[in-house]
């Protein structure tokens, strides 16, 4: 085996990467990978005019691998090298090409956007200034440069540049490190440099070399999986199944009042899909048939302005699993990729799988936090994706959800993406919040987006829903008790009240009569999944159903209620709430309307978000003493909302991606690490106990004991989580009623997690004959 070795080194053979049970000679040339990769990542920068960048990252991106060490290191771990180094480290080889850049061009800017692309192509995009980790790119290229020049390290400069591959070879590297192309960012039309999206150019960048890559590899390493990323369908033959299946939908519909106003939707939208590519709202009240008319713009939109792709994120999983399941229906199986924590293995092909890598798929049905966490990672895993979203359409659905503490990052992105790669974002939802010019107060001002087109704006003509609910203010001075409302609820057959809190959902909960049915968060997705599928049928049924619920079923949940209480909150939530009512207008056709009766519970919201809103939405009622759904009470809801907010750039974006922005110098791997969406910080994941009629956690939680956390699994065990307070979290440790598996906290005491209230906090809710370990 040592012959091997010597026979290579002296063979002036370079590998990439070596194959299982294969001989040398079979495995893969650093040259063919250095221009694979180069030719791919080119091809996927091309959508953005920067293909020389790309390319040049990708020549560069693993000429450590040319190192004599890293060379002795495939060959030993494959079993042909020499023995006596068994146990010696991986060699880096993801620092040379960046120190090549840096050589070159003697430290100028442009270097230290190459070398974060190229010395972050495994670990991620770096810092660059240093940290405590000591991983920044500073010190990895000085201290690369420094031990070269000392002769600390035992090599020829030639070697760890690496500037020709065979000897008597033409380089296969120019030494030219310089693209001609100006970045996506310059408008040289405009004479504008808008380093504001600088970051995001990086980042895409980035994403072109760490997908090309994985895919080159993929294609060596793994063939038979790379050929499961068989082409789809195309956007155009998309749209004549959806023209041919709303043909249908239309043609078997009842002309109700409600349908009539659909219709009006849907042909807006198709009729404002001419218009140029940009920013554009959907503002449709609830029930009003915005999933399947943001489609109808969208497909119309990308066939007019040559899109390559659709991508519809939503805040909540539920909705997703419900709007994915609409979208099927109208396109198959194949044309969909369903990319949240909570999807079940089990409905996945191994293509859909492969297609949650990089995006490749025409329709992305996803979640804010994958769609934002990505546009502002630094991870590969999370970068990978970020080139197949040049050219596409987003649609923000429940564009209120956007978590207000990331609004300054999320809406500078937005911006980079439609001013520089191509994008059109649709904000669509029933409550448009004021995201245009300046938002919040002088103590945290920012400028949002630049403008957006009303597809559904007032020159339409008559596209007025008819009213389908009373909004009754219940004297929101006047707390009133729960056992008052619960009074209230049971003198209807059909009613749904929705609450603010957990607690205050099991305090509510507990005065109903038996046969009411609890919602909340304290329940695992499996279980909040089938009860909205008992309450859906109930309600077709005609039969009596009482539900008390905390906000989880005001975002998009299609169900629809002839009487709906609302706890006071925000004024988007109230009328989130009231989307739940008279939903299809049922009542419309008896001559009757829906009942919405907003009320001042006798507990006041929690400290933050939730409790500035119900403020503010107070303030406004009292002013007014009525509470009519428009756009311009949603409009001064949420400047007046924004205004009472302190803080909308929470992982300081503006300090570490935009401060230094024109030199390139940016903090990455530390803004990206304080980009938490859900955060974590607060709360802890329990893994509970719950059987289903088609999923049984028992059976997985076992699975995982055996065989501990394997991916497939993880994915399957989604389903079952709650999120509980630190605090609850750390009492449930000390009583002992959970257990770690694997490094996962799951439920232990059996007692603990009842199905139809979820996980109880109380031991005084707890069955005492259940209560056992």
């Amino acid at each position: 085996m040592e012959d091997i070795e010597d026979d290579v080194i002296k063979s002036h053979r370079f590998f990439a990467h070596s194959l299982e049970g294969a001989p040398p000679d079979k495995w893969q040339l650093l040259e063919d990978h250095l221009n694979n990769v180069a030719e791919l990542a080119k091809k996927f920068a091309e959508s953005f005019s920067n293909g020389d960048w790309a390319y040049l990252a990708g020549l560069l991106h693993d000429l450590g691998k040319y190192l004599p060490a890293w060379q002795q290191y495939l060959l030993r771990v494959s079993g042909y090298g020499d023995s006596r180094r068994a146990g010696a480290p991986r060699p880096n080889h993801s620092t040379a090409g960046a120190a090549l850049v840096f050589d070159r061009l003697n430290n100028h800017p442009i270097a230290r956007i190459l070398g974060s692309i190229i010395a972050g192509h495994h670990a991620g995009l770096p810092d660059w200034q240093p940290d405590s980790s000591g991983g920044d790119l500073q010190n990895r290229i000085f201290n690369t440069m420094e031990s070269i020049a000392s002769g600390t390290i035992e090599i020829k400069r030639d070697e760890i540049f690496a500037i020709s591959a065979l000897e008597g070879s033409q380089p296969i590297i120019s030494t030219k490190c310089r693209p001609s192309s100006p970045p996506a960012f310059v408008d040289n039309n405009k004479n504008n440099n808008n380093f504001e999206h600088a970051h995001l150019w990086v980042r895409m960048l980035f994403s072109c070399l760490v997908d090309a890559d994985f895919l080159d590899t993929e294609r060596f390493c793994n063939p038979d999986i790379s050929k499961l990323r068989s082409s789809y369908p195309s956007l155009e033959a998309m749209q004549e199944h959806f023209r041919k299946f709303m043909d249908v939908k239309s043609s078997s519909s009842e002309n109700t009042p409600v349908n009539i106003y659909r219709k009006k939707i849907y042909d807006a939208c198709v009729k404002k899909a001419q218009m140029s590519p940009g920013f554009f709202t959907l503002t449709v009240p609830t029930g009003g048939g915005k999933t399947l008319s943001s489609m109808a713009f969208a497909l119309r939109h990308a066939a007019l302005h040559n899109k390559s792709r659709i991508i519809m994120a939503i805040p909540y999983t539920s909705i997703i699993e419900q709007t994915a399941n609409v979208f099927r229906d109208v396109f198959g199986e194949d044309a969909l990729l369903e990319h949240h924590s909570n999807i079940d293995p089990d409905e996945e092909d191994k293509k859909s799988r492969l297609a949650t890598e990089n995006w490749d798929a025409p329709i992305i049905v996803t979640t804010n936090v994958q769609l934002f966490e990505s546009l502002l990672a630094s991870r590969p895993s999370s970068c990978r994706k970020l080139h197949n979203i040049v050219n596409s359409i987003i649609i923000l659905d429940e564009a209120q959800m956007l978590p207000p503490e990331y609004l300054k990052p999320i809406l500078s992105v937005l911006n980079g993406l439609v001013d520089h790669f191509g994008v059109t974002v649709v904000f669509c939802t029933a409550t448009q919040p004021a995201l245009c010019g300046e938002i919040g107060s002088e103590r945290a001002k920012f400028v949002g987006i630049s403008g957006a087109v009303d597809i559904v704006s007032k020159d339409i003509g008559d596209v007025t829903l008819p009213i389908r609910t009373n909004i009754q203010l219940a004297g929101l001075d006047i707390k009133k008790e729960w056992i008052d409302i619960a009074k209230e609820l049971q003198e209807h057959e059909q009613v749904m009240c929705v609450v603010n809190t957990r607690k205050d959902c099991r305090k509510l909960h507990k005065l109903m009569p038996e046969g009411t049915i609890h919602l909340s968060a304290n329940m695992c997705g499996e279980e909040r999944s089938d009860v909205i599928a008992i309450v859906k049928s109930l309600l077709l049924e005609g039969k009596a159903v009482r539900v008390v619920s905390t906000q989880l079923v005001e975002a998009g949940v299609d169900i629809d209620f002839p009487v709906v209480f609302r706890a006071l909150a925000g004024i988007d939530s109230i009328a989130q709430a009231a989307g739940r009512c008279n939903r299809e207008g049922k009542l419309n056709v008896k001559g009757k309307i829906g009942k919405v009766v907003v009320f001042s519970p006798p507990s006041q919201s929690p400290q933050g978000l939730l409790r500035k809103g119900e403020s503010v939405s107070r303030g406004i009622l009292r002013q007014s003493g009525r509470l009519d759904l428009t756009d311009e009470v949603f409009s001064t809801y949420f400047k007046e909302f924004y205004k009472s907010l302190n803080n909308f750039d929470k992982p300081n974006f503006k300090e570490r991606l935009l401060d230094n922005a024109d030199d390139f110098k940016f903090q990455f791997r530390t803004f990206a690490d304080s980009v938490k969406l859900i955060d974590d910080t607060v709360q802890r994941a329990i893994i509970v106990k719950y059987k289903s009629g088609k999923n049984d956690s028992f059976e997985l939680i076992e699975t995982l004991r055996r065989k501990g956390p394997e991916r497939w699994l993880l994915r399957m065990l989604q389903r079952f989580i709650v999120n509980v307070p630190y605090g609850l979290f750390y009492e449930l440790q000390r009583k002992d009623h959970i257990e770690e598996i694997h490094g996962y906290w799951v439920q232990k005491s059996s007692g603990l997690y009842k199905p139809g209230y979820g996980l109880l906090s109380d031991d005084s809710d707890w069955d005492n004959g259940q209560f056992i370990i």
